[in-house]
């Protein structure tokens, strides 16, 4: 049987997924189609900029939540670091809250992950050649949906928070006083309605704030 001829130039995929079986089947399902190579495969999110600067990807498919670093943090890193990378954000639910802040980061797509993985190749393209793709049921939403009233320096510390940092950690990582960053915490919580930090990095998460 001859061998699928296969271009010579395929878009190369960074693939940014969590948990391992699933970012492998995803892998193998894009590697299928023929104009498509994934090149880089990570788990954590605070890998993805490090990875991308080696492989050197043309879209990278980033999952919303990575352990480490949210894919949307790491998308608006991407855009300083590797700006010739598209971005694709790639979520379970939608939210649209999520959405916002993905326009925000820079990315060029957001899809929920329960299409078909020819609807994703597609949209693969679609960005590479330029074009924006988002899920257009999420769209609806994200026009009715209340802003985000979270602070960046707040969201930075529900995201940590949620990771599993404590305080001083957070204090380390942003570079201010431990009550600077308790009061970052309490207010976040005000705005969200929660009792406390943990709370409201869950709150934040469900109505896509962070």
């Amino acid at each position: 049987m001859p061998r699928e001829h296969r271009p010579s130039k395929s878009v190369r995929v960074l693939l940014a997924e969590d948990p391992g079986m699933t970012r492998g089947a995803l892998a193998l399902q894009l590697g299928m189609e023929p104009d498509i190579e994934v090149v880089a495969r990570v788990g954590r999110g605070d890998e993805i900029v490090d990875r991308a600067l080696v492989a050197r990807p043309d879209v990278a498919l980033l999952d919303i939540e990575l352990p480490g670093r949210s894919g949307l943090d790491a998308a608006a890193e991407l855009r300083d670091e590797v700006p010739d990378c598209r971005v694709l954000i790639l979520t379970p639910f939608a939210r649209p809250g999520a959405l916002r802040r993905a326009r925000e980061a820079g990315a060029a797509g957001f899809l929920v992950k329960d299409g078909p993985v020819e609807e994703l190749a597609e949209a693969v393209r679609k960005v590479l050649r330029g074009e924006t793709v988002v899920d257009p049921a999420l769209a609806a939403a994200a026009r009715a949906a209340e802003p985000n009233p979270l602070t960046a320096p707040e969201r930075e510390a529900l995201s940590a928070t949620a990771d599993g940092a404590t305080v001083a950690d957070l204090a380390a990582r942003l570079r201010l006083p431990e009550p600077a960053v308790r009061d970052l915490l309490a207010s976040a919580a005000g705005k969200t309605g929660a009792r406390d930090r943990r709370e409201a990095a869950r709150a934040a998460r469900r109505r896509g704030w962070l």
